[in-house]
């Protein structure tokens, strides 16, 4: 439950520092907020990409530039010059350097909890909590409202679900159209993540359907791969607007958690061995 609560960057709870660089992080329960200071001359791949070991960066960043000038480069070539006073979002897939004589200082709430984390710190195989969402009946949607209409509702939807992602401290893995994989730490935060991301989105007129899974996943190029990963998205499968749906094995990591759920049967799914039960989340 949220608590007014308030933490110094002169005392972070870590420290993480980088060839010409530093991240000072501090965790208010759910949520990690991160300070960036890169000193001049200082470019994701040449200071941390030998560190994470992939070819562009894979998170995505929202923040606000405190003092001095990032560009950014995506990975399809578009470009940004980030300043002083100026908020941001960096998706997923580029490279970014300091611009002229001044370090860059910013503040971020996402992705500060992992960034720079060598693969070995992760572990090449982790336990976490896998949850996959969609907007239901997108295609009927589309044609009801129209091209224009449709296209605004999903930049807003998108703009909901990674607010939920972040409030619960979540990792944005992917996103395509309408859909999203993230992983999170625990259980109870991703269970909570679905709740937030459907009653957020109802407002805009649309439902959307969660499946959540909790196992080992693999994290190769900033991609998570892995049985546990297809269980999750055939879960979600099986999911109508607006029901949370969870594995047998999430179900039992929820238990104390104070939340509810009933029986939704045990189910074959596609590419995986066995009936497995699942439970629907009530509220």
């Amino acid at each position: 439950m949220p608590r007014l609560q308030r933490k110094n960057f002169s005392k972070p709870d870590q420290v993480r520092q980088f060839p010409a660089g530093r991240c000072d992080i501090v965790t208010l329960d759910e949520m990690s907020v991160g300070r960036f200071v890169f000193l001049p001359g200082w470019r994701w791949s040449k200071d941390v990409a030998p560190i994470v070991g992939t070819s562009s960066c894979q998170f995505r960043h929202l923040g606000y530039t405190i003092s001095g000038f990032m560009e950014v480069c995506m990975d399809d070539g578009t470009t940004l010059v980030i300043g002083p006073g100026e908020a941001y979002e960096i998706p997923p897939g580029h490279d970014a350097w300091v611009v002229g004589d001044e370090a860059w200082c910013s503040v971020e709430f996402a992705s500060a909890h992992l960034y720079g984390v060598p693969p070995a710190d992760i572990g090449e195989r982790i336990l976490a909590t896998i949850l996959f969402s969609d907007i239901v009946a997108s295609t009927a949607t589309l044609e009801r409202i129209g091209d224009h209409a449709w296209s605004q509702l999903v930049h807003e939807h998108n703009m909901r679900i990674r607010a939920a992602i972040d409030r619960y401290g979540g990792r944005e893995m992917d996103s395509a159209g309408d859909g999203f994989m993230a992983l999170f730490n625990g259980a109870t935060k991703a269970a909570h993540a679905a709740i937030l991301m459907d009653t957020s989105v109802a407002e805009l007129g649309v439902r959307v359907r969660v499946g959540i899974h909790t196992g080992e996943v693999e994290i190769v190029g900033g991609r998570a791969r892995g049985i546990a990963v297809h269980a999750a998205a055939r879960i979600a499968s099986l999911a109508s607007a607006g029901e949370v749906l969870v594995s047998g094995a999430t179900h039992d990591m929820l238990d104390g958690s104070g939340l509810t759920f009933t029986s939704f049967g045990e189910h074959e799914l596609k590419g995986l061995s066995g009936a497995r039960p699942v439970f629907a989340l009530q509220r």
